[in-house]
């Protein structure tokens, strides 16, 4: 499934992981010093000259260092001549990896050398390329280019496995170079919806584990965050939906859309989830037996898509709606402190608290904001009870 091809070792040509297996041209480069970083990602973020053979490129990977400055030239135009033969159209990406300081003092004359077989760039570091060029820097620096900032604590916050890589702040920095290469490159551009629609088909319609697994990444992951179910990595995954998910939905499981965003990368779905409570479900409801209750739910899901293939999929929803139309939160639970008037109960006594949930009005509400009155919880109160009468 890699595709990989090494012209030496200061240059290997990576072929798209995507379904469709093409895609336009990037060279990315790196640092010498960032070689060894995959050796200790413990992530299931893959390096990036996979991760954007993912995203659906062919891309060409230059490790430089203090030495080997003298042929970059001569790389460029090596990588250059092979993503013309294996990749589409003429536009070719560029991507600079790590700070000026990880490289010689001619690198950035290097550089700008090799600009006029380049289309667009993206930096970690301020190197002066006279391209559209896109930043991100630990902090702004005043430039014309376009410029992002984040609060790390150097440019290897973005490679897995480097002592500066933070997860979510690289996540976010590698959607905005997705979009800012998809537009200057002119794609490669994916039905998202297309590709969301045909993974929930097999998860709920043709109940398949094999093709839902297919619709994916090699590592990816799911995450339902009330219960804190899902799968790490193609293995866990591949067993959460075989024992845990895709055959313990009842028969009648239905999912109604209210809204969809689409962006650059993912996809973020408004939706009710309808089913009855007639199975155990683990990956929702665990340790809980079947009750028999009809449910509707609000969800939301943030879904990543890279290239044409999933990346991991974040699930919410209100647990405590659940539980009160299977009828078990009650409505009234203790309340363990003094009021703010520092009163308290009286003794034998204890306040109880009305529970802020609601049943299935939150999924009405959803769909039409008029079908249940706003703020009611408002008039909830503390109450004080004997509990041995």
């Amino acid at each position: 499934m890699s595709n990989i091809t090494s012209e030496n070792p200061d240059l290997t040509i990576q072929k798209p992981l995507s379904r469709c297996g093409q895609g336009p041209a990037l060279i990315i480069i790196r640092p010498r010093c960032y070689a060894s970083c995959q050796q200790h990602n413990n992530s299931l973020d893959p390096e990036p000259l996979k991760k954007w053979a993912e995203e659906s490129f062919t891309v060409a990977q230059l490790t430089l260092d203090q030495s080997n400055i003298l042929h970059t030239q001569n790389l460029l135009d090596q990588a250059v001549n092979r993503l013309a033969q294996q990749s589409d159209g003429e536009k070719v990406g560029l991507i600079v990896y790590g700070a000026k300081s990880d490289y010689p003092p001619e690198a950035e004359e290097q550089l700008q050398a090799a600009t006029g077989k380049v289309t667009a760039a993206i930096c970690f570091d301020s190197w002066d390329v006279s391209l559209p060029t896109l930043l991100h820097l630990p902090a702004a620096q005043k430039k014309d280019d376009q410029v992002y900032s984040y609060d790390v604590a150097g440019p290897g916050f973005i490679i897995p496995g480097h002592s500066e890589f933070k997860v979510s702040t690289a996540g976010v920095a590698h959607t905005r170079s997705v979009g800012f290469l998809k537009k200057h490159l002119g794609g490669p551009f994916f039905d998202l919806e297309k590709i969301w629609d045909e993974h929930t088909y097999y998860e709920f319609g043709d109940r398949s584990v094999e093709k839902t697994m297919a619709t994916m990444v090699q590592e990816p992951y799911v995450n339902h965050i009330p219960t804190l179910t899902g799968g790490i990595g193609r293995s866990r995954l591949s067993h959460f939906y075989l024992h845990h998910f895709i055959f313990n939905n009842p028969d009648d499981t239905a999912l109604e859309l209210i809204s969809r965003t689409v962006g650059t990368d993912r996809i973020v779905d408004e939706f009710i989830f309808v089913f009855t409570h007639v199975q155990q479900m683990d990956w929702m409801i665990p340790g809980i037996p079947p009750t028999g209750k009809h449910v509707r739910v609000p969800f939301t899901s943030v879904v990543n898509i890279r290239g044409d293939r999933l990346f991991h999929e974040h699930i919410a929803w209100d647990q405590a709606t659940v539980l009160v139309q299977l009828g078990l939160l009650p409505e009234y639970l203790p309340f363990p402190y003094a009021l703010p008037d520092g009163s308290v109960p009286a003794p034998g006594n204890r306040f109880e608290y009305r529970v802020p949930a609601a049943g299935v009005e939150c999924a009405s509400k959803l769909q039409d904001e008029h079908a249940v009155p706003s703020n009611l919880m408002f008039d909830y109160r503390i109450r004080e009870v004997d509990p041995r009468v």
